[in-house]
């Protein structure tokens, strides 16, 4: 991203700032230069984060190619630097530029894809297997940690938020994987920040897998 792009339509806004509420009408997408962004929705009488993007994601598009009401609301997490477009700019942009074009296609196939993740997820009604699911999602974009095991960047709260779920129940949960080495806090394996880590994938996916089967079969 260029320093022309971002002396022309940059601008900075402070970690808390809400950008845009769920329903709101909306005329310009964002660029992520420096920071971090995240989207939440209205769920059954709860917030829920629907994405944390980081630098160089783009997000609020839709209002400006279909001119629709925003569809999630857009709150900064950390200080942050947005290049603004108006939906002239936009038009001009894409018709200018065909690889910038390309580049939203597949970031839009890659968000219906994990939308639609995220509503399998939010139909399960168990919640050991809602926030198993999760985690097993979450830990395909993790970090591998040296020794083994892969580093989720997730708070307990965002991790709440995002199944839906009380974090007290979510909580609950977390303990129970912990005690069977399923998922543990970060800094008991040695990794500084908030987040968890997964030992062993393989062993989370067998338990994922039972408890499939024992959510497919309780009713027999």
């Amino acid at each position: 991203m260029t320093d022309a792009l971002l002396e022309r339509f940059g601008k900075f806004y402070p970690a808390g700032t809400v950008l845009f509420h769920e329903g709101d009408a909306g005329s310009d997408m964002f660029v992520i230069h420096s920071g971090r962004v995240e989207l939440t929705r209205r769920m059954k009488d709860r917030e829920t984060i629907l994405a944390s993007l980081p630098p160089g994601e783009f997000f609020g598009e839709m209002a400006v190619v279909n001119n629709r009401p925003r569809s999630a609301s857009a709150t900064v997490k950390e200080d942050a630097w947005l290049l603004v477009i108006d939906a002239r700019t936009f038009e001009a942009m894409i018709r200018g530029k065909a690889e910038i074009a390309v580049r939203m296609i597949k970031a839009m196939a890659g968000r219906l894809e994990r939308a639609n993740q995220q509503i399998e997820l939010l139909l399960l009604k168990d919640v050991n297997h809602r926030v198993v699911h999760c985690l097993r999602q979450l830990a395909d974009t993790g970090t591998p940690v040296e020794g083994g095991g892969i580093f989720i960047p997730m708070t307990l709260s965002q991790l709440a938020g995002r199944v839906a779920v009380d974090e007290t129940q979510v909580l609950e949960v977390v303990q129970r994987l912990r005690q069977a080495r399923l998922v543990l806090p970060a800094p008991e394996s040695g990794v500084p920040g908030d987040g968890f880590v997964v030992p062993e994938v393989g062993r989370l996916l067998d338990f994922l897998e039972f408890l499939e089967m024992k959510e497919r079969f309780s009713g027999v």
